[in-house]
């Protein structure tokens, strides 16, 4: 039966995409010690924000998840194209943070000392709705950020992008977002926005343009 099993790079040093054969949308990898891990979407499902564990980015084994349920009382009913959307998995200071939106609630985070758990139960980051997409970044001076998008269906547009400041240990912080992007001239559809820090320039990524037809702008 070993031949029917969903092996893509078993012992053979080739793989087939896809390399997971489920759903895990919008997924996100860091690498942290000897091995990468992902997690993913999960929308209005509990657990949600499934994490994942490999050694080489293509077989992964499913290891536990960071959110055993959504603490909002109305999802204990199904709650469509609502919940957790395209989380961000991020190291700093030793922590292991995860930050996800929840577009008709806010941005939220939760951390644990490794991937493999246990997780904090979520804090709220920011709240609002229509948020969307959120990476945080630490920069050197101890200042953190939160880069994000939006969602025309909550807030009626979605060819921008917003940042706004919190507190290193994860308290949220006062003050308005920054929009930092708009695209709306040739990008209206810009999302899930990745930072990324080389050679003292911070760097944006975000897929634009739509699923089907779109790109990767950097900024």
């Amino acid at each position: 039966m070993t031949d029917l099993l969903w092996l893509p790079g078993k012992e053979t040093g080739m793989y087939a995409n896809p390399i997971l054969f489920a759903d895990y949308s919008d997924p996100d990898v860091i690498r942290f010690g000897d091995y990468f891990y992902l997690t993913a979407s999960s929308f209005q499902y509990t657990p949600g924000l499934p994490i994942l564990r490999s050694t080489n980015l293509v077989d992964w084994e499913l290891l536990t998840y960071a959110l055993p349920r959504i603490p909002q009382e109305r999802y204990a009913l199904p709650q469509l194209s609502q919940g957790v959307w395209a989380p961000s998995m991020r190291v700093h200071d030793g922590q292991v943070w995860i930050f996800y939106g929840m577009p008709d609630e806010g941005i939220f985070a939760v951390q644990a000392a490794q991937p493999e758990g246990p997780w904090s139960e979520p804090i709220l980051i920011r709240e609002g709705k229509g948020l969307i997409d959120p990476c945080p970044h630490w920069d050197e001076a101890g200042n953190a950020w939160v880069v994000h998008a939006y969602a025309k269906s909550r807030i009626g547009f979605k060819s921008v992008l917003g940042c706004f400041q919190f507190m290193a240990a994860g308290q949220p912080m006062e003050g308005v977002d920054r929009l930092i992007f708009d695209g709306e001239a040739t990008q209206l559809t810009i999302e899930g926005p990745k930072v990324h820090e080389r050679n003292g320039y911070l760097y944006i990524f975000a897929p634009a343009g739509g699923v089907k037809t779109g790109w990767q702008t950097v900024l």
